[in-house]
């Protein structure tokens, strides 16, 4: 198996990420307002960890399930093995947008009456939401890495040998010759629940639900953009497109929306090209 690394093209990527943070943070911190930054700052962190959640919890779904699938299907468990299915084929059939939007307003309503707290339960539960519905992307990718390694002779060698098949699944399978597939689709995860998690923030605090108030959840940067000073700084741009003298109030009077709007599609085109670059590089 090839080596695990990342290539050049995939550190210049995340430096570009990394540097255009920065960039942004010092052009902001010297032209935005204080409490416009602060709420910036915070729906940016509050986004990255909400996705970084989505990758543990996406991960330990994916993991869990494909080993009970594997052996309902290697052990004849019929039964348990049509129930599985079924449960996930249903929860395959619901939208992504749409899972993830009805958990988000569960949450809001118990967070808005008191039942959960804002910083210690609520993050973990938002990203075990989304995950729901992300996860067999994973479960499909080690189920075909499985099937794909049992054609092959070391597979029934080893059991012959006296090895335990779960230790061949986990060990030999899934983290010795699949960890470079299975970390490729965790970069893709983390660019999925970023824009999951502000596509539905963003749809939530529009008016959605009038029985959901957006302060019921976290500042994200879904929400920062749907919040009526960054849609003015949006429409300004259109502004600005037929009154090209007004380009230049852009960077100093709109920075809210325009600094929203450039973390969200900066951080999704990054993670493109450093999951593609991952690819090329290890020929997946």
């Amino acid at each position: 198996m090839r080596a695990f690394s990342f290539s050049n093209r995939d550190i210049r990527w995340l430096a570009v990420w990394l540097s255009g943070l920065a960039a942004v943070a010092l052009w902001d911190g010297l032209f935005l307002n204080r409490p416009a930054l602060a709420l910036v700052v915070e729906g940016f962190l509050n986004t990255v960890v909400i996705a970084l959640l989505v990758l543990v919890f996406t991960l330990a779904y994916g993991w869990a399930t494909t080993l009970c699938l594997h052996f309902f299907q290697t052990r004849s468990r019929h039964a348990p093995l049509l129930i599985a299915t079924f449960i996930l084929n249903v929860i395959r059939s619901i939208p992504q947008v749409v899972g993830v939007l009805i958990g988000y307003v569960l949450i809001a309503q118990l967070t808005g009456a008191g039942a959960l707290s804002r910083n210690a339960v609520v993050f973990p539960l938002m990203a075990a939401i989304m995950s729901l519905f992300i996860f067999l992307e994973m479960v499909d990718l080690m189920r075909e890495r499985i099937a794909h390694f049992r054609k092959l002779d070391f597979y029934s060698a080893m059991l012959v040998c006296g090895i335990k098949e779960s230790r061949i699944v986990n060990f030999d399978i899934l983290w010795k010759n699949s960890r470079t597939h299975i970390l490729n689709k965790l970069i893709s995860v983390f660019g999925m629940a970023v824009f999951l998690q502000c596509s539905v923030d963003f749809v939530i605090s529009v008016g959605l639900s009038t029985d959901v108030s957006p302060v019921d959840l976290p500042v994200t940067l879904g929400s920062l953009l749907a919040k009526i000073d960054s849609k003015q700084d949006i429409l300004a741009i259109g502004h600005a497109l037929t009154h090209p003298d007004y380009v230049g109030h852009l960077f100093f009077t709109h920075l809210q929306g325009l600094t929203v709007a450039f973390l969200i599609v900066f951080t999704l085109m990054c993670m493109y090209f450093i999951s593609n670059g991952f690819s090329e590089r290890h020929r997946l």
